[in-house]
């Protein structure tokens, strides 16, 4: 039995196939045992001991520096629940992961033990339709980190496919490795929206994935990168991360911008600001939905129309690491920036619950090996 290929970006294939009779590679200093931050419900977390994951065919055991904390592990802290995925049994939260390869499973040659890595943390089934179309984030059998049942990354060690712990270079940090995950959520978003060289953007939101999506669309091409939020210290961050002009939505309105936008990063996810900057957009533009807000949201339809707008909804990412590391690691993206506390482990809940406290809390991480 040999390893799946995988479909790399360009439709070609990630690695040659491997067979699977090889031994995996466990090193003897391998401990038996790992802490691990669990969910046991809404408000309720505990770190337990658990026994250290075992890699099977074409996976690898990652030994976890950092992971950053993300909105939809706090809504799984408040709530116990995302929409249709409800936390009904134990599960370990965190899903923006990177640390060192530290064992094989049979059949994986590559990444090496000792190998820095970003996880990529939603493995497809890779032979459905939508995998097979290059469109492996629509997959139906996605088994991603932290949606129930699936257990994430606040641990010290996780288990992932081998073609998606993804090698970075010595210049990317640990911290950045890790988000490296909310970066392809903007990268996505800008290829979704069309951005290129020349494009007026517009940035509505400056959370973690709204300030990832300013610098995305800079280092696509786009020449104007407006930023919308109600927070000065996000705002004043999102200026010194690249954009062109800030709009405090307190005080202001995106409508009345100089020159409308073509492309809309719609990161807020609030259903007022949304209608709003569809109102801004130009003619012929495109709008991306990338923030989630509640189940369904009321869209100015004769502005869609008469002006011919695009609307589309964004999930997740396919194929973006490659385009993400290298950013990074030129310094053309600046994700340790975003950092503003660090965690750990038996310090997972305050992670969870720092926003609430300090307004210019813009992304923190833990790390599960202090």
């Amino acid at each position: 039995m040999s390893r799946p290929a995988v479909l790399a970006p360009d439709g070609g294939q990630q690695g040659a196939t491997v067979p699977a009779t090889v031994p995996a590679t466990m090193p003897a200093t391998m401990p038996a045992t790992m802490r691990a931050a669990v969910l046991r419900g809404p408000g309720d977390v505990v770190v337990e001991e658990r026994a250290v994951p075992r890699p099977g065919p074409g996976e690898v055991v990652v030994r976890v520096s950092s992971v950053g904390v993300c909105g939809s592990d706090t809504h799984y802290y408040d709530h116990g629940r995302i929409g249709r995925f409800v936390v009904e049994s134990p599960l370990v939260l965190g899903h923006e992961a990177a640390g060192e390869v530290a064992a094989l499973g049979p059949g994986v040659t590559s990444p090496a033990v000792g190998q820095r890595v970003s996880v990529e943390p939603g493995v497809p089934d890779l032979t459905c339709p939508q995998c097979l179309a290059g469109r492996y984030n629509l997959c139906p059998g996605m088994r991603f980190f932290a949606t129930p049942p699936i257990d994430g990354a606040f641990a010290e060690y996780v288990v992932v496919h081998a073609a998606f712990a993804h090698p970075v270079p010595d210049t990317v940090g640990d911290d950045a490795a890790a988000l490296l995950e909310p970066l392809s959520v903007g990268i996505w978003a800008c290829r979704r929206g069309g951005v290129g060289p020349g494009s007026r953007v517009l940035v509505t939101g400056a959370g973690p994935i709204g300030l990832v999506s300013v610098q995305a669309a800079l280092a696509f091409g786009a020449t104007e990168v407006v930023v919308s939020d109600v927070n000065p210290a996000r705002l004043a961050l999102a200026r010194d991360l690249g954009a062109t002009e800030v709009v405090d939505a307190r005080t202001a309105r995106v409508t009345d911008l100089p020159r409308p936008p073509q492309v809309l990063l719609e990161c807020s996810g609030h259903p007022g600001a949304t209608g709003e900057a569809v109102r801004a957009l130009d003619r012929a533009g495109r709008a991306v939905l990338v923030g989630m807000g509640g189940d369904e949201l009321a869209l100015p339809l004769s502005v869609v129309q008469e002006r011919e707008l695009e609307v589309t909804g964004t999930f997740r990412y396919a194929g973006t690491w490659p385009t993400a590391i290298p950013l990074v690691a030129a310094g053309r993206i600046d994700l340790d920036r975003l950092v503003t506390g660090a965690y750990g482990l038996d310090q997972a809940e305050a992670a969870l619950t720092a926003g609430r406290t300090d307004p210019e809390s813009v992304k923190v991480v833990v790390h599960p090996q202090v």
